[in-house]
């Protein structure tokens, strides 16, 4: 029998930790999360990229937990905002803002533009508790709809189309 390698998700988001216990089901890894242990020192998102704030919640909870950890970081850039809202994706609307609220935000924003190019950014970093962290970025190019559409999904799904990924 392997012996299972417990990996900390730097986050107390359930539905995270279910979509990457799901990912990794078939490896030998134990999956735990922020709120599987007492109480952890807050950490501030401060980062001014996605790579910064990914990087700093990984190593933190490495270091403070002694186990491997992963964070990540991601939201939506839109050429026509100059990149925004990007590192601000997740508090767009304001600090207790719900998914519609953000994009819908958004939409508005977007009424009278013609460039609708965005693109969706997520960045991956892999800690130790000593050494250096791995860190791992992809980039999905799409355009911002003019309305929402569609019900799954999360975040600003309902108004990112991905044209790669059309049915």
């Amino acid at each position: 029998m392997k012996k299972s390698i417990t990996l900390v998700i730097a986050t107390r988001n359930k539905g995270k930790t279910v979509e990457i216990r799901d990912l990794l089901k078939d490896f030998p890894v134990d999956i735990k999360n922020l709120g599987d242990f007492g109480p952890i020192p807050a950490l501030v998102e401060d980062g001014d990229t996605f790579d910064e704030n990914a990087y700093k919640k990984a190593s933190f909870a490495a270091k403070i937990l002694g186990l491997p950890a992963l964070a990540d970081d991601s939201g939506l850039l839109v050429e026509a905002l100059d990149g925004a809202p990007g590192i601000h994706s997740a508090r767009y609307a304001g600090e207790n803002a719900t998914d519609e609220q953000r994009y819908l935000k958004l939409l508005e924003e977007m009424k009278e533009k013609s460039n609708r190019r965005a693109a969706f950014e997520c960045v991956i970093s892999i800690a130790v508790p000593t050494g250096p962290a791995l860190t791992y970025e992809a980039r999905c190019q799409g355009l911002v709809t003019e309305s929402p559409a569609g019900s799954n999904g999360f975040g600003y799904d309902p108004i990112f189309f991905y044209p790669s990924h059309h049915w």
